[in-house]
């Protein structure tokens, strides 16, 4: 009985292929447009590794990294908490990658459900603009490193890069420059820790810990030049050449 259901499926479903009814899939995958179930499937699939390529293929990993060295030059360990600067870097990374997803959108999402792409030929449109946009924001020195531990040869081209060393280069290119930011917003808060230690040191105060002192003049100072304003602009403008 289950073999005759299975055979009487796999008919129905040639059938509508070879006559593109509704809820079929065509010969050539074009003729017809995805059903909702295929649709809902990919859907689906998309969301489960939406936090992976969140993490791997978007500013999101560089903006949070900044915000959380920001809060550790304040010396203030858990406020604002992570939560919040998740939140912060997600919506500054839709930001940041609106333009991208926009372009990913039209030359492959919206073909797609019309029908006039099959799922391979919108999987290559789709990733065409990601790719531009991680290869402006990869160093050569990381390109060339993630080949070298793959022992490959370098690429003669950006277009012959695979992907599996381009996003590991990208994310090393990504955290390089987070660390060199992050490093310039230490610098202040770091002349204020010195100075505090050093007037609590000649006026012979050694048990009082420095920390204490030094907090409100670090907090007044960030805000007066506005740092988390600043800080934001410098990451937005980062990407702004490279959208």
């Amino acid at each position: 009985m289950a073999v005759l259901f299975v055979s009487e499926v796999v008919t129905t479903g040639a059938a509508a292929a070879t006559t593109g009814e509704p809820g079929g899939v065509s010969i050539n995958g074009i003729n017809a447009t995805p059903s909702d179930s295929v649709t809902t499937l990919l859907g689906i699939t998309v969301l489960s590794v939406a936090p992976a390529l969140l993490l791997m293929m978007t500013s999101f990993t560089k903006i949070f990294v900044v915000l959380a060295l920001t809060r550790n030059a304040l010396s203030l360990p858990s406020i604002p908490p992570n939560q919040v600067l998740a939140g912060l870097s997600l919506f500054l990374t839709l930001f940041i990658m609106w333009p991208v997803l926009t372009e990913i959108n039209q030359l492959a999402v919206a073909p797609f459900t019309a029908g006039q792409l099959d799922f391979g030929q919108a999987f290559d449109a789709a990733q065409a603009p990601l790719r531009t946009w991680m290869l402006h924001f990869t160093r050569e020195e990381d390109i060339a490193l993630m080949h070298r531990a793959a022992q490959m040869a370098n690429p003669d081209t950006p277009e012959v890069i695979p992907l599996y060393t381009l996003i590991p280069a990208f994310m090393l290119s990504e955290l390089r420059a987070a660390f060199v930011i992050g490093f310039i917003v230490f610098i202040p808060f770091l002349v204020i820790d010195l100075v505090v230690s050093s007037a609590l040191m000649s006026m012979g105060m050694m048990m009082l810990p420095p920390v204490m002192i030094s907090l409100p003049f670090k907090i007044l100072l960030f805000l007066l030049v506005d740092g988390w304003g600043l800080v934001v602009t410098s990451l937005v403008q980062s990407y702004r050449g490279g959208t």
